[in-house]
């Protein structure tokens, strides 16, 4: 795969590597909302492909594939970032939920129902239902959480002492402690939803399998059980927040 000049040969890369961006594309869509375009991701990483190749050395300690599907993803997230893939109404949306959360289980005690979330927005429950399942693809960490520029100050300052880098601070022990806290005390259904999605890596439809429920179901359980999160994890400094 190398040529005279000792680097990886971009039509050899090309070839053989082009099904593993279509796999880590196909991977990352669907954790995004249906406005995410498959093409325009695979695109992104195929450029992060090429520059994978021509940065690599094989004394740097770890497999090709290793180091290029690193390459990949962050070409693929890059791409998302630059788009802003979640519309501002759907921010606006995911803040709403969020803060219904944390005042409800702060006067509750406890975690909160569907229904009286439902209630505390003054909506009906098909209608919250309805916009859980807008909120697929929402994230724990949205990469402004990281931004001192945003009108509230971001909650990750609480856990994450060097936040120059953005990655050592996803992996900061005091952030990992509290969200393993904070998974605890999800619901034992949603609990359930996370561990089969992120430790067991099965989809929305082999979830549902195994939840006996349907796929959209899924989407709705996984989009409060986020919500859920972000809320724990603002609890320590949150602030009133009008919905």
């Amino acid at each position: 795969m190398y040529n005279a000049k000792g680097k990886l040969s971009q039509n050899d890369v090309l070839t053989r590597y082009a099904p593993l961006v279509r796999r880590l594309g196909l991977q990352l869509v669907a954790k995004m909302p249906a406005s995410v375009d498959l093409d325009d991701l695979i695109q992104a990483g195929m450029i992060g492909l090429m520059n994978a190749a021509s940065r690599y050395k094989e004394d740097q300690g770890a497999q090709f594939e290793t180091y290029a599907s690193q390459r990949i993803r962050g070409a693929m997230l890059d791409e998302l970032r630059a788009n802003d893939w979640l519309p501002r109404s759907m921010r606006k949306t995911s803040r709403e939920v969020e803060s219904a959360v944390h005042k409800v289980e702060q006067n509750l005690g406890r975690s909160a129902s569907e229904t009286e979330i439902a209630e505390h927005l003054k909506v009906p429950l098909e209608e919250y239902q309805s916009m859980l399942q807008d909120l697929h693809g929402s994230q724990l960490i949205y990469y402004e959480d990281f931004d001192r520029s945003a009108d509230d100050e971001p909650f990750l300052d609480r856990y994450c002492v060097d936040r120059s880098d953005l990655l050592s601070a996803l992996l900061d022990d005091s952030l990992r402690g509290a969200l393993v806290e904070a998974i605890d005390k999800l619901p034992e259904r949603e609990k359930l939803l996370m561990s089969l999605y992120y430790e067991k890596g099965l989809n929305l439809r082999e979830i549902g399998a195994v939840m006996e429920v349907s796929e959209s179901r899924v989407c709705q359980l996984h989009s409060q059980a986020v919500a859920r999160l972000r809320a724990k994890l603002r609890e320590q400094s949150w602030t009133s927040v009008d919905v």
